[in-house]
């Protein structure tokens, strides 16, 4: 299932009121803004790094959703909302580098779905994404030749 352009809509209205909300505090030495998701209920809470809840909201595709999948497509909405509001969450008053994290109802990290540092802009993704297969391999051919 791909995210409805209402759910990404619901989501960037939780960021603005986030951007707000922190914009309001003026220069925080925060540098994580965690994004909760709560499959069985669709709630997305947002927390700062001191587990202080920012904003709440409940995303109504996500009422009653389980499965593998759903911290996947979760992840994959929220990314979209991020990128569709991209110059609001680089001009946030955050301490760099600072990042937005997707985690699951027990507060685990999903994955990291924004990083923002003076020299460094990652949207999604793992930063060496595929480096551990590519090592595997060399090491391979390495020890083939000895």
């Amino acid at each position: 299932m791909n995210a409805s352009s209402a759910t990404t809509d619901q989501i960037q209205r939780a960021l603005r009121k986030v951007s707000e909300h922190l914009s309001a505090l003026g220069h925080t030495p925060l540098s994580d803004i965690y994004l909760q998701v709560m499959p069985e209920s669709g709630d997305l809470f947002v927390y700062d790094d001191t587990d202080t809840e920012l904003w709440r909201c409940v995303v109504e595709e996500w009422i009653g959703r389980s499965g593998e999948d759903f911290y996947a497509e979760a992840a994959a909405a929220a990314g979209a909302a991020i990128r569709g509001l991209r110059a609001e969450m680089e001009a946030l008053n955050l301490q760099k580098p600072y990042s937005f994290v997707l985690t699951d109802e027990d507060k685990e990290t999903v994955c990291e779905l924004y990083l923002v540092d003076d020299d460094l802009l990652q949207i999604s993704g793992e930063l060496m994404e595929g480096l551990s297969e590519d090592l595997d391999r060399f090491w391979a051919e390495l020890s083939k030749d000895m």
